[in-house]
């Protein structure tokens, strides 16, 4: 594991286990996804860049960090016409909070939602 990525280590009786960032990144992209209402996940300018140099990132929008043994997780997206902020924030959050706790056995400490924009449904 001598590449630049970071990772997050547990150790058991049996020997370490390390999951890459990038994974939480894409467990969170993923769960995020898959609320009702959420179109996007909104670019933030690394992966604007990151994407340009040809590095398909599928976890854009999401930063994850970790803080004594516990995960904390920004997410930026794109939300649909006609629903409720603070509604589809918490779901958002609940939603990445459970996938992310059960698919890695950590502890997520918290799941911060910004709503970068609106996508309007188009016009027939």
């Amino acid at each position: 594991m001598s590449d630049n990525k970071e990772y997050v280590s547990r150790s058991d009786e049996l020997g370490n286990i390390h999951i890459s960032e990038e994974v939480l990144a894409a467990i969170s992209a993923a769960a995020a996804l898959e609320v009702e209402g959420v179109s996007a996940l909104a670019a933030n300018l690394g992966s604007d860049i990151a994407e340009l140099l040809g590095k398909k990132n599928l976890a854009k929008g999401v930063h994850v960090k970790m803080e004594d043994d516990k995960v904390e997780i920004e997410l930026s997206v794109l939300m649909a016409y006609g629903h409720t902020i603070p509604e589809m924030g918490k779901a958002i959050q609940d939603g990445v909070k459970q996938a992310v706790e059960s698919m890695t056995g950590l502890e997520v400490s918290a799941v911060n939602v910004n709503v970068g924009g609106i996508v309007f449904p188009p016009k027939a």
